[in-house]
């Protein structure tokens, strides 16, 4: 591990068991999901994930409304349970 590594909070020694959210720099625990795709490169039926903590559903959900590529937002345990989602940037 590096000291950027660690600044970061990507320490690969790290286990992923909490599902954090994906607003930069945030690094509280997520308890949403917002569904969304982009009708440019992704088919109709494909969802990608952002997780959201409480505080920044409302701001990621606006973010995705306002470019037209929200689609839904979940509680994070309504989507299955296999563990934390995949979570994309």
């Amino acid at each position: 591990m590096s000291i950027f590594d660690f600044a970061a909070g990507t320490d690969p020694a790290q286990t992923e068991s909490v599902a954090t959210c994906s607003r930069k720099a945030c690094r509280s625990e997520a308890s949403w999901q917002l569904l969304w795709n982009n009708p440019k490169i992704h088919t109709p039926e494909r969802r990608k994930i952002w997780l959201a903590c409480a505080d920044h559903r409302d701001w990621l959900e606006d973010y995705l409304q306002t470019r037209g590529l929200w689609k839904q937002t979940v509680p994070l345990e309504d989507r299955g349970a296999s563990g934390a989602p995949e979570q994309d940037s």
